[in-house]
């Protein structure tokens, strides 16, 4: 008998060898029964060994494999249209969560179908998984940490494409425009803070920045 998952758990990766296999460790782990949730990871033509570290867990995990590097909003799209989890919840190649990570965000919305999403607190780590800081979800958001209806973001249009940074901050404004997201008070998620990450890159962080602007506040017009 096959059975379908209630939740899909997708991590995007591109060039992640060092950290991928902790994340998937640290999914694979989880306090709820395996055959509820499926592992979608996306290997967005990484040119490092993360291919080989991602084979090690191929009897585990569903891997998609892009042919040409799309970036992080079109690899999340991609594998958002494979999900069959009536749930989306995204975590980052270089993070990890705790084991009941799954547990308690799929039962607060299973028990409250008031909520639309709900994001959780996260643990600031260092390369060492030395905890920086604790960080209130709904003050800093992040774009992972946070447990979807699948129905809603295809509702919504999935990520926007254009968006190679600050997409996150885009489809949660997006949104908000039309359901919720609830906080839950725990610290289910280790965010990682290392030289490597995407938002060092200040020009291109803030050329993106501007192009959110932008469009959000053509939006309102």
């Amino acid at each position: 008998m096959i059975i379908t998952p209630e939740i899909s758990v997708i991590i995007p990766a591109f060039n992640e060898e060092k950290h991928i296999g902790r994340s998937i460790r640290s999914i694979l782990k989880q306090n709820i029964i395996g055959e509820r949730f499926e592992v979608i990871v996306v290997n967005d033509a990484s040119t490092d060994r993360t291919d080989y570290a991602l084979n090690i867990f191929k009897d585990e995990i569903r891997i998609i494999n892009n042919d040409e590097n799309l970036g992080l909003p079109g690899s999340l799209n991609k594998a958002i249209k494979t999900a069959r989890g009536k749930y989306i919840v995204r975590v980052d190649a270089d993070d990890y969560v705790t084991a009941d990570y799954l547990y308690i965000m799929h039962r607060f919305l299973e028990e409250n179908t008031y909520m639309d999403a709900i994001a959780c607190d996260y643990l600031l780590v260092d390369d060492l998984e030395n905890v920086l800081q604790r960080v209130n979800c709904m003050e800093q958001p992040i774009g992972c940490g946070i447990m979807f209806r699948t129905d809603h973001l295809i509702e919504i249009g999935l990520y926007d494409d254009g968006f190679l940074m600050h997409e996150d901050r885009d489809l949660r404004t997006r949104f908000l425009k039309r359901y919720n997201i609830s906080r839950l008070e725990l610290p289910l998620y280790r965010y990682r803070r290392h030289a490597e990450n995407m938002t060092n890159d200040t020009q291109k962080w803030d050329h993106y920045e501007e192009q959110l602007r932008t469009k959000h506040d053509e939006s309102k017009s």
